[in-house]
């Protein structure tokens, strides 16, 4: 298929889709909430910030997962962007059917004011409440106001994952 070339919305291969997709630069995150007396944490890289009037941001997750059923249960998590250095977390917290207790064993983190975890060493975090949850394919789209926020370690380079691979930015 040349550069160029099209395809008739409806007939979208989806391995190729999944193979173009992939050529997105993703920044790695991890959301974090609580469910229960249990902490739920996930890698992510589809997130966004949707408005600075008022400071709003999205996460996708997998509609089906006991992540999004966590949020959604909590009505809050808070989103830790990762460094580049912190790839053993995003490979950690990425891993479909990890147990659920124990996520953050070894971990010394510290809390939002509503409980979720802020991994340690990250670039910056959000504490996000979620006011909206919208159906999106197989995902949920978790969509709230940021009430806490905190900077770590600016100077860190971001986890960044190009083309299905951890990539750095230099």
């Amino acid at each position: 298929m040349s550069p160029s070339s099209t395809v008739p919305v409806g007939s979208v291969d989806q391995d190729e889709y999944r193979r173009l997709s992939d050529l997105l630069a993703v920044g790695l995150a991890v959301a974090s909430t609580r469910q229960g007396p249990h902490d739920v944490a996930v890698t992510v890289d589809s997130y966004l910030d949707l408005s600075y009037d008022p400071p709003t941001m999205l996460i996708a997750l997998y509609g089906m997962s006991r992540a999004a059923e966590a949020v959604e249960e909590a009505g809050h998590f808070c989103l830790t962007l990762l460094a580049a250095d912190q790839q053993a977390l995003a490979d950690r917290f990425g891993t479909p059917g990890a147990p659920l207790q124990g996520m953050l064993s070894g971990l010394e983190v510290t809390r939002t004011s509503d409980g979720d975890a802020i991994l340690p060493d990250g670039l910056a975090h959000f504490a996000i409440r979620v006011e909206q949850a919208v159906d999106a394919a197989t995902h949920r789209l978790l969509i709230g106001p940021v009430v806490e926020m905190g900077e770590g370690r600016l100077a860190a380079e971001p986890a960044v994952r190009f083309a299905g691979e951890k990539r750095t930015l230099r």
